[in-house]
């Protein structure tokens, strides 16, 4: 009987183990993301798949061309969230179609994950990301004259510190960058043994030598800082502070609430299934017509 239980006790254990590693690898978005791509419409627009933008296995974005571009010709870069430990491009196909549609080329790109990979890994695959498609927009058949950077969570974070970095960098697009675009973004709080990504951050690192808060820059480049609602993952305070202090530099800045979402809805609802029922793409389509006029 003892051994019994011994070993049924084992088994729970290494049951409950698996559990938890399954639980670090889901999010249930994952879902939601599966169902969106599925059945997002694939008229209006034409992608090209795992495009490399360097060398590395996570070196990879889509790339989705208007089937009526813009005369200006505008490219989002997308860069997804995840608390910098999960999400790939391909869960991302909605946000490509949503505004491939509107006359927008759409790049959405993979970048190396924590834990393996830390601050500043993920900013430089974006710059690495940026300067390709620099270099490579005739091969591309995109144009780089009119850049929007825009992310979700930790992907608000990256596309915001691609700009305000402890050490800058040399962006051949810098000058080209006509906005930000920050969805729920993070960019002023202590990682330090926080529980959803301590393990993208040295912990040895303060985070004032991180945030891109302590590193705003004046420019003309124009920030849309949008907030949830209902977000109850990312603080409030973090689009407050960050709009505060571009302000203060005389940088163009705009918060922007959008009601009855939450952290995570907030991406979903740019779905060209659910945009009707919720104010984000249209609150952001606002966003780019003013960034672009």
């Amino acid at each position: 009987m003892r051994l019994n239980l011994q070993r049924w006790s084992g088994q729970l254990n290494a049951t409950v183990e698996t559990a938890k590693t399954l639980y670090r690898d889901f999010r249930i978005y994952d879902f939601g993301s599966y169902a969106l791509n599925r059945l997002t419409p694939k008229q209006g627009y034409s992608v090209q798949r795992n495009v490399p933008y360097g060398l590395k296995a996570r070196h990879r974005m889509d790339v989705y061309r208007s089937s009526s571009p813009r005369s200006e010709r505008p490219l989002i870069v997308f860069v997804h969230g995840g608390a910098w430990m999960h999400g790939d491009k391909k869960d991302y196909g909605f946000i490509g179609e949503a505004f491939a549609k509107e006359g927008f080329d759409v790049a959405v790109i993979n970048y190396h994950l924590a834990p393996e990979h830390i601050f500043p890994s993920y900013i430089d695959d974006l710059s690495l990301a940026l300067n390709f498609m620099s270099q490579s927009q005739q091969k591309l058949h995109i144009a780089v004259d009119n850049i929007v950077l825009m992310g979700h969570s930790a992907g608000a974070f990256n596309v915001m510190s691609a700009l305000y970095h402890p050490q800058p960098y040399q962006l051949q697009s810098r000058d080209k960058i006509r906005a930000i675009i920050g969805l729920a973004g993070p960019y002023h709080f202590d990682y330090k043994g926080d529980p959803l990504c301590a393990d993208a951050f040295d912990q040895e690192l303060p985070y004032n030598q991180v945030m891109p808060y302590y590193f705003v820059q004046q420019n003309t480049i124009k920030h849309y800082l949008f907030t949830a609602a209902n977000d109850n993952i990312v603080s409030l305070s973090n689009s407050t502070d960050l709009d505060a202090k571009l302000k203060e530099l005389g940088n163009y800045s705009r918060l922007i609430s959008v009601p009855r979402v939450g952290h995570i809805t907030m991406i979903g609802s740019v779905s060209s299934l659910f945009s009707r029922f919720f104010s984000t793409k249209a609150q952001i389509m606002r966003a780019l017509e003013d960034a672009l006029k």
